[in-house]
């Protein structure tokens, strides 16, 4: 009997030797909250860090369902946060170039700012020369929305909701968003939006995160290189509204379909002072497939990106100015790859539909994967 329960403890020991790692693995992952803020209206902003059992982070706030910082290492381990962002409320209060938001009702451009549904006109701001961006003057990005936690074996995330009511900024419909953001532990970032209506309306949802791979006060991102799952992309006017035409890529600056450094033709983009641009990405639209590949030869950092929509947009930072207002960041040393529809959607008939019709739910989802260079 004494000989039997030696050797029951003896199992139970080495049991509990093997079970170490799994709790280990599951305690490094957490979820922290922390005050960010008032608002102007005096609502408060709570701060979000995510964190996954390698250490690695995402931190989010309420306000504007904004991705403030992302922190992975380089090829040595160390880690910096490689987006652009503020580090209180008071930047993102401000006018800013959309650091880390999540955009709608429909990001990009809508010309003139008007479309139709079944006969009906409707007017949104012109809040970009003459045409609509990003939503309007308070788009979902300037708005508090509701968070519930999110965890699982291997992830921890934060489920984002929005209650655009019917008339907002012009769109038509009582609209329901919810955005999922999801830390796993292979430093990936998956973006699930959904939405639904009851009055029919145009819905185009994006993350506007700015990257540099290198972080920050790292100077220009065109040592980045970088490789697009797209052998066209719309030609637009000079105001940036597509002419419903699919152009190849083959042959100018806007060819990445092999890796290439963001630097080595940007000069050649007079017009728009860099990358400003919508690429369609091949294979079926819906289905999760890869967009972009990032590589920053500098610090060995990689992101890659798949998705589910039809377009990515690809923005080097045209217009920061090295500011506060721009988080410091100068000319060109961020980039973003926001997927997206087509911008202009509504009024182009030969893209595919951004209308969402009571009784129909939106879909799409977006990954961004870290890594390091081998």
């Amino acid at each position: 009997m004494v000989r039997n329960l030696a050797s029951l403890s003896t199992l139970f020991a080495a049991l509990a030797i093997f079970a170490a790692p799994t709790y280990s693995f599951q305690s490094k992952m957490q979820i922290a909250s922390s005050p960010f803020g008032k608002t102007a209206a005096g609502q408060n902003v709570t701060k979000y860090t995510l964190t996954n059992a390698a250490g690695n982070t995402v931190e989010m706030i309420d306000y504007g369902a904004i991705i403030v910082s992302i922190n992975v290492p380089d090829r040595d381990g160390k880690k910096v946060n490689v987006t652009a962002g503020f580090k209180s409320i008071d930047g993102y209060l401000g006018k800013h170039p959309y650091f880390g938001a999540t955009v709608g009702r429909f990001c990009n451009r809508i010309a003139k700012g008007k479309f139709s549904i079944d006969g009906n006109a409707f007017q949104l701001a012109t809040n970009n020369g003459p045409n609509h961006l990003h939503g309007g003057e308070v788009g979902f990005d300037k708005q508090m929305w509701s968070v519930a936690e999110l965890k699982a074996e291997t992830s921890v995330g934060l489920r984002f909701t929005l209650v655009s009511p019917d008339g907002q900024e012009g769109y038509p419909g009582k609209l329901t968003v919810v955005a999922d953001y999801v830390w796993d532990n292979d430093s990936c970032l998956t973006i699930s939006f959904s939405a639904d209506t009851d009055k029919a309306t145009h819905l185009n949802l994006t993350n506007h995160a700015y990257f540099n791979l290198s972080g920050p006060a790292s100077g220009t991102v065109y040592k980045h290189e970088l490789t697009l799952a797209a052998d066209k992309y719309l030609s637009v006017d000079e105001t940036l509204i597509p002419d419903g035409k699919f152009a190849a890529v083959k042959g100018t600056a806007l060819d990445f379909t092999s890796k290439r450094a963001i630097g080595e033709k940007i000069a050649d983009l007079k017009a728009t002072n860099g990358y400003d641009h919508c690429f369609v990405v091949n294979g079926d639209a819906g289905t999760l497939r890869n967009a972009a590949e990032v590589v920053d030869p500098v610090s060995g950092r990689t992101m890659a990106v798949k998705t589910t929509q039809p377009g990515i947009q690809l923005y080097s930072g045209n217009f920061l100015d090295g500011t506060s207002a721009n988080g410091n960041y100068k000319l060109h040393e961020a980039f973003c790859l926001e997927t997206q529809h087509y911008p202009d959607s509504p009024n182009q008939t030969g893209f595919p539909t951004t209308l969402l019709k009571p009784g129909q739910k939106f879909k799409e989802t977006t990954s961004y994967k870290f890594g390091v260079a081998k």
